[in-house]
C-alpha cells in the first residue's frame, strides 16, 4: 500500500481522478493537509479545517459499477474500526448510508466517485473525511469531532489505521461478497427501526427503517404498510443531522 502527502490539493478525489486517468492502477491513499475545494455527497462542500483527516484511496476493480458502490459500507466500517479504537465503541454508530456518528453527530463522510480506468475495469476513489480535531456548526447536520471526546490523533496515524481497515474489509467484500459487510454495518447501525424522514429527488417520505437490503438499499415501511428500498437520498432521524 502506497501513500502520498500534499500540504494542499483542490480535493484527495479530483487527484485520485488525475491519476487514474493518467494509468495509476493503485491501490494508493492520497492526503491532503487541506483542501480547497473539498466536497461531499450530494455535491456539498466539505470544511477542510487543519487537523482533521482529508483522504482518497485509488483502486482499480473488475466490477460493474453498482458492485463497487458497495464499497462504501466497507469504507463506513473503516471509519468506525478507527473511531472505536480510538474512543471505544460504546458511542460509535453507522448512519445509512456511509456517515460516521458518535453520540448521534456527524464525526465522518465519505465520498465514493468512480469511472472506466485506462487500463480496463473500473477506477474507484474512495473518499473520506475525518473529523479529528475539529467539526463545523451546523444546525440541521450536527456535527463532532474525535477530539471532543478525548481522542489525540495523528492525521498520518489516523490514515493509516483506516486504509489497514478498509483493506481488510476489501478483503472480506472480494471473498465472500457483500454479506458480511452488511452483516458488521447493522450491528453497528443508527435507527434501526426508527422512524425517519427521507428526502428524494422530487419528493419526500416517511416510514420505519426496517432493514438493509441485499444490495445496501434502506428498506423503509410506510405507514400504509408498503416498503420501499431507498438507494439514493438524505435520511434524517429524530436527533440526528442528515446524511
Amino acid at each position: 500500500m502506497r501513500f502520498e502527502v500534499f500540504d494542499q490539493l483542490d480535493s484527495t478525489n479530483e487527484e485520485a481522478r488525475r491519476r487514474a486517468l493518467a494509468g495509476e492502477t493503485g491501490p494508493m491513499w492520497i492526503r491532503a493537509r487541506a483542501q480547497s475545494a473539498g466536497r461531499g455527497r450530494r455535491g456539498r462542500a466539505w470544511t477542510s479545517a487543519a487537523g482533521n483527516l482529508y483522504c482518497t484511496g485509488l483502486y482499480r476493480l473488475d466490477a460493474s459499477p453498482a458492485r463497487a458502490a458497495q464499497l462504501s459500507f466497507a469504507a463506513a466500517l473503516a471509519a468506525g474500526d478507527l473511531a472505536a479504537g480510538a474512543i471505544g465503541a460504546d458511542l460509535v454508530r453507522l448512519k445509512w448510508p456511509n456517515d460516521l456518528l458518535i453520540g448521534g453527530r456527524k464525526a465522518a463522510g465519505i465520498l465514493l466517485e468512480s469511472g472506466a480506468h485506462p487500463a480496463g475495469g473500473l477506477w474507484l476513489a474512495v473518499g473520506v473525511g475525518v473529523n479529528l480535531a475539529h467539526h463545523p456548526d451546523d444546525a440541521e447536520r450536527p456535527a463532532t469531532d474525535l477530539s471532543v471526546h478525548g481522542a489525540r490523533l495523528d492525521p498520518g496515524d489516523a490514515l493509516a489505521t483506516l486504509a489497514a481497515r478498509f483493506e481488510h474489509w476489501r478483503a472480506r467484500w472480494a471473498a465472500d461478497g457483500f454479506a458480511p459487510l452488511r452483516e458488521a454495518w447493522l450491528s453497528r447501525a443508527h435507527g434501526l427501526g426508527e422512524r425517519c424522514t427521507a428526502r428524494l429527488d422530487g419528493e419526500t417520505v416517511e416510514g420505519v427503517f426496517a432493514d438493509l437490503a441485499e444490495d445496501g438499499s434502506l428498506r423503509l415501511d410506510l405507514k400504509d404498510g408498503t416498503r420501499r428500498l431507498i438507494s439514493a437520498g438524505d435520511v434524517f432521524f429524530p436527533g440526528a443531522g442528515a446524511s
